[in-house]
């Protein structure tokens, strides 16, 4: 067995085990937390020196997730949004990340140490049912689990960007709201051919998003509609204007286009609060 194969078996011990919560309610007690509360603390004090970073609306998150599984979801312009979601949320939450399964496997210490703060892999550009079914497994069971719709960073490889209908799966197959999220300033950290950067970084969370308020769409099209109206809540947080702002089509252009769609049929905005109340009457 070579040395890829024997850290993934190592890790998939991991996998399916809780970290957001004790325990499920199968009994399956969470895997240590040590390594992450030193991995990310130590993350999150960095962040917070050299990029004095803020988060706003951290308490529609608390409020959700006090009441179940939350899919939390954003756009991806670097590997530092993934980072600095993550310490947003540090000391409140432990979110499971949905990352790329190569992640785990080319470098021995960023795949042990990605595993140990929660993350899940998936396999780009396929149905991996392995993953959303085990994504949408925590979710059931209360766990806050984050995804990067886009599937690849934005401008920083050779992959386009997509919208993929995968988010709302989970969230469906979860029974969870999305909650979508925009970190401000982190893709002018490192441009290509530039200086490093320092600049102000804060982290921001929008209303959460329900998947029945898409049910109005034909069925082929409600999984991608709901992930495409998600994806621009999230570049409306990103760059600070308003939802009907984001050029979605110059951003998906190889996608369908919802901008008429929604125009014409408003989408109904929640507050985490009637979301919460609703699902204590289910």
């Amino acid at each position: 067995m070579g040395a890829i194969e024997k850290r993934k078996r190592k890790f998939e011990e991991l996998f399916d085990l809780p970290f957001g919560v004790d325990e499920y309610s199968s009994g399956e007690k969470r895997f240590s937390r040590a390594p992450a509360h030193v991995i990310v603390g130590v993350v999150a004090f960095l962040c917070k020196v050299l990029y004095r970073y803020d988060t706003v609306g951290l308490e529609k998150l608390d409020v959700l997730a006090e009441k179940s599984g939350v899919l939390a979801v954003s756009n991806h312009t670097s590997y530092l949004d993934v980072v600095f979601m993550y310490v947003s949320m540090f000391g409140h939450h432990w979110p499971r990340f949905v990352a790329r399964d190569s992640l785990f496997e080319k470098n021995a210490l960023l795949g042990w140490a990605i595993a140990h703060v929660g993350a899940l892999p998936i396999t780009r550009d396929s149905a991996d049912r392995t993953a959303v079914k085990r994504a949408a497994r925590m979710l059931k069971n209360g766990e806050v689990v984050a995804i990067m719709p886009e599937g690849s960073r934005r401008g920083k490889s050779s992959t386009v960007p997509r919208v993929h209908g995968g988010a709302a799966l989970i969230a469906r197959m979860g029974k969870a709201p999305i909650l979508p999220m925009g970190v401000r300033n982190v893709d002018v950290i490192k441009r290509k051919g530039e200086r490093l950067r320092f600049p102000k970084v804060t982290v921001v969370y929008g209303d959460p998003v329900l998947l029945e308020d898409f049910n109005f769409l034909p069925k082929e099209d409600r999984l991608d509609g709901c992930v495409w109206y998600s994806l621009r809540e999230c570049f409306a947080l990103f760059k600070g204007i308003e939802p009907d702002q984001v050029d979605m089509k110059s951003l998906f252009p190889d996608d369908k286009d919802f901008t008429r769609v929604f125009a014409d049929h408003p989408i109904a905005r929640h507050t985490a609060e009637e979301v919460a109340r609703a699902a204590d009457r289910r």
